[in-house]
């Protein structure tokens, strides 16, 4: 396997993404909105309410607190009613959220990866270059899977110095990200990250467009909107435990799926599509 040859590919895709303004207009819209808007306004509106308001909110917060494990019920001990809201609306509410960004920053490159090729006229240049399919599959996958990481790690640290400087006034002193949060940044987002580039990989070789094959991918969305319902229902909370065995499984699917991807990968059938 050369890999000069699977990272010149991953290079020039990434090249190319840079230049699709469609591609990466939600890329910056969201991270701002997740990891700067909406922390703020978690925290500073229970600072700036009525204390009453806050209780009747926490009405709700004290029946998912019964529910939660130990563990993470203890964190809210000793806490004051504008603390205990923050707590749960950053550390907890938002979480799930921030698991769409390694999904949508891989399909976004993933879905230029083949469609972006053909609307460019490239596609039929890159197919005879002297590369294995598998080198040309693992270029693809490579130049979506490091950016979107490496950009949801950014958001992620955007959103703790947001966090931890907006509600410092109230606490005190430093205390985000809470446990569960480590091994969401560091298991759960690559392996969602692999999800997102192996299924549009695959997706984007098949269609016409590139908002088709975007547009497609982009329902792997509804995955973390289930982690989302089930966190604010009460059924499902992200301890570490849980978001290990989350990450572990989604890891098996990526395995399944590059797999996949790999064997029904032909350069052949896309140069006879050109």
């Amino acid at each position: 396997m050369n890999w000069r040859s699977i990272w010149a590919i991953a290079q020039k895709d990434l090249k190319e993404v840079r230049q699709n303004k469609a591609a990466w207009g939600p890329a910056i819209v969201v991270p701002l909105i997740f990891a700067i808007l909406m922390p703020a306004i978690m925290i500073i509106v229970p600072q700036v309410i009525p204390v009453e308001d806050v209780e009747r909110e926490l009405g709700d917060i004290d029946v998912m607190l019964q529910n939660m494990p130990p563990a993470l019920s203890a964190i809210f001990n000793g806490k004051s009613l504008e603390q205990m809201f923050i707590i749960y609306m950053t550390a907890f509410m938002l979480a799930p959220l921030f698991l769409i960004m390694p999904l949508m920053f891989s399909t976004v490159v993933g879905s230029d990866s083949f469609v972006g090729e053909r609307e460019r006229k490239t596609m039929e240049a890159l197919l005879y270059a002297p590369t294995s399919d598998l080198e040309l599959f693992l270029g693809k996958v490579l130049a979506a899977v490091i950016p979107a990481i490496l950009l949801s790690w950014m958001s992620y640290l955007v959103y703790i110095v947001v966090v931890n400087i907006a509600s410092y006034p109230l606490f005190g002193n430093i205390w985000f990200p809470l446990a569960p949060w480590w091994p969401m940044m560091f298991w759960l987002t690559p392996a969602l990250a692999v999800l997102g580039i192996s299924a549009t990989v695959l997706i984007s070789s098949r269609v016409k467009t590139f908002m088709e094959a975007y547009q497609m991918s982009a329902s792997l969305v509804v995955l973390v909107l289930g982690l989302v319902i089930g966190q604010v229902t009460g059924v499902l909370f992200l301890g570490v435990g849980t978001v290990m065995l989350i990450g572990l499984f989604v890891w098996l699917v990526d395995a399944f799926l590059i797999y996949l991807s790999v064997s029904r990968f032909n350069r052949s059938a896309l140069i006879a599509k050109l």
